[in-house]
């Protein structure tokens, strides 16, 4: 499968129209956005305002974009749940229909705890074209946790919308290779860049694959990032590699525990 990754995408579904029909005619069969690709980051008290009900006007406009250029998106996005604002990422199929929603479940800094609400389920996924694509976001991939339990329930590709910052550069360049590595899957980072208020967005967007290998890596400007992902590879990864067949579960029961002070 082709896939984009949407690097600098401006906020808004007229962008991400543009993005997916440029996708599209480059032969991508999947869209990925940055991290709350509707509204843009910075939101501050604004936040709450700009949310909308599961399946409202924005995320119905992005699928009708999806359906429109034959192209599956995972984009960013807020939700309300009652009084709950929740960081999201949805996978919509290249028909429109949409197939999954992933509320950020690890919070970064204080602006994100003072406006959202962590999400509760850890693994959400979605079939397409013979792949098993899950979804995190941003600060998720961080948690060994994280990855480790999408490997484990059979996760062939994990997209992240990412809103990541300077100088934290590190975690594109090492942590995401290494979490495609250990767990023998592709992780699709797509990052914003440039400046959004006060914050100085990193780019690095990457295409990881099951080996460590990086196969398309982008710099600090905006653009489409276009690179394949082949659905037998993670399976030939994990087979040859023993890291899910040697753990140790039985051993690993503090790991639920806090950390001393």
């Amino acid at each position: 499968m082709r896939i984009a990754l949407a690097q600098g995408c401006p906020p808004g579904t007229a962008a991400l129209d543009a993005a997916a029909a440029q996708a599209a005619q480059r032969g991508a069969r999947l869209l990925v956005a940055p991290e709350l690709s509707l509204t843009g980051y910075v939101l501050g008290p604004q936040a709450a305002a700009l949310a909308e009900d599961p399946g409202g006007p924005a995320v119905r406009q992005v699928r009708q974009a999806a359906a429109r250029h034959g192209v599956a998106v995972v984009f960013g996005h807020l939700e309300r749940a009652g009084s709950a604002v929740h960081n999201c990422a949805s996978l919509v199929g290249p028909d429109g229909a949409l197939l999954a929603t992933y509320r950020k479940t690890h919070l970064y800094g204080d602006q994100e705890r003072a406006a959202f609400t962590p999400g509760s389920e850890q693994v959400v996924q979605a079939d397409l074209d013979g792949l098993r694509i899950g979804l995190l976001i941003c600060y998720d991939i961080e948690f060994p946790e994280t990855a480790r339990a999408h490997a484990l329930a059979g996760t062939d590709l994990l997209a992240v919308p990412t809103a990541l910052m300077r100088p934290y550069e590190t975690v594109p360049r090492l942590l995401v290779p290494a979490r495609a590595y250990e767990n023998g899957l592709h992780i699709a980072y797509a990052n914003r860049c440039g400046r959004e208020g006060d914050l100085d967005f990193a780019g690095l967007s990457c295409l990881a694959g099951p080996d460590g290998e990086v196969r398309a890596r982008a710099g600090a400007a905006p653009g489409l990032l276009l690179a394949d992902v082949d659905p037998q590879t993670a399976a030939a990864a994990r087979k040859d590699s023993p890291y899910l067949t040697d753990r140790r579960p039985d051993l690993y029961r503090t790991l639920a525990r806090s950390p001393r002070p």
